[in-house]
């Protein structure tokens, strides 16, 4: 299970309570400070290749995407 994926078996869980504070207790992942997880694309969340110059805080292939409406001009 990834650092994302933990949160969707909460639809499951959502009718037990008790058995979802339980699991909360024992498999929820601890915040982090730094490391991989912390930076996360704010587009569409992915956790690599991620640009924070500028205070972007987009992944690669979002900032290909958004580059010429942010004002980016591409240099061949």
């Amino acid at each position: 299970m990834t650092a994302s994926d933990w949160q969707k078996i909460f639809k499951q869980l959502d009718a037990k309570p008790v058995v979802k504070e339980k699991y909360l207790k024992h498999n929820k992942p601890k915040t982090r400070k730094f490391g991989i997880t912390v930076k996360k694309c704010e587009n569409c969340g992915r956790f690599g290749a991620h640009i924070k110059s500028y205070n972007l805080n987009l992944c690669r292939h979002c900032f290909r995407e958004l580059a010429v409406e942010i004002g980016f001009k591409k240099y061949s």
